[in-house]
């Protein structure tokens, strides 16, 4: 293997953005640690993007004291460092760099060469550019309230797509949200009463208590401290450098 030419890590800031750049808001961030981002980018993009399993890829988002906030689509971050609001953090063996667009662009070549299985790509006409796992974003040292939302999706992944009395595992299209204490018996939406069913089982239990119905629950449902599709990524080998930022004690409290 030939020798390998590692590019200049970024010193400071890039070389257009003053010591005086604004703050970023929260808005302009997109979705926060929830989830699903539209990946819709500014009209005044200044990177275009080509096509490409890349652009599905997912990427954290560090604030500039190096806390976790977002988690963005790739084509979103690469519209903030083409924009020189933000920069890659590589993590390697627990170390880590800092890349302006420019080096990492260079630092893609490198590894388009070496490593082109360990990465997702993202084509533009003339290069093809690694799509960066973490981001910080230069200008935003705020905390945005943080919070899980309660919806069908994150219900799913709370559980892992397990019936909650039967304990067997179904694909989504075969599983219902059921109610513990049900609505007629005053039973609200809430992360404690609301649990994956299968149909059968659903079916089974009707409008009763699981008492009623003597039917047993695999575990108590607990609203859960970070979103649970989060937890999923992080067991994936592309995400494992987003552990070392989401196990920060910031992570470790109840979201209110």
């Amino acid at each position: 293997m030939g020798s390998r030419r590692e590019p200049k890590r970024r010193a400071a800031k890039p070389a257009h953005v003053n010591d005086d750049v604004r703050d970023i808001t929260a808005d302009e961030l997109g979705d926060d640690l929830d989830g699903a981002d539209d990946g819709a980018l500014s009209s005044g993009g200044a990177f275009a993007l080509g096509t490409g399993g890349g652009l599905d890829a997912k990427v954290l988002v560090l604030n500039k004291l190096y806390m976790a906030i977002r988690v963005i689509s790739a084509k979103r971050a690469f519209t903030m460092l083409a924009r020189g609001l933000a920069e890659v953090i590589q993590v390697d063996d627990g170390r880590y760099s800092n890349y302006d667009f420019s080096s990492w662009a260079e630092l893609s070549e490198l590894r388009a060469q070496f490593e082109a299985e360990k990465h997702d790509w993202v084509r533009t006409v003339r290069v093809a550019i690694a799509v960066p796992r973490v981001i910080r974003v230069l200008g935003y040292d705020r905390l945005p309230a943080q919070s899980v939302k309660l919806n069908r999706r994150n219900l799913f992944a709370r559980d892992r797509n397990q019936c909650q009395y039967c304990g067997y595992h179904f694909p989504t299209s075969e599983l219902s949200i059921d109610h513990v204490l049900p609505r007629s018996l005053s039973g609200g939406d809430s992360w404690e009463n609301l649990v994956c069913s299968c149909i059968k089982c659903n079916a089974r239990k009707g409008g009763r208590t699981p008492e009623q119905a003597h039917m047993k629950l695999i575990r108590r449902p607990v609203m859960p401290k970070r979103n649970p599709l989060i937890a999923l990524r992080m067991g994936q080998d592309r995400y494992a450098s987003w552990k070392a930022f989401l196990d920060h004690a910031y992570w470790s409290v109840e979201l209110k």
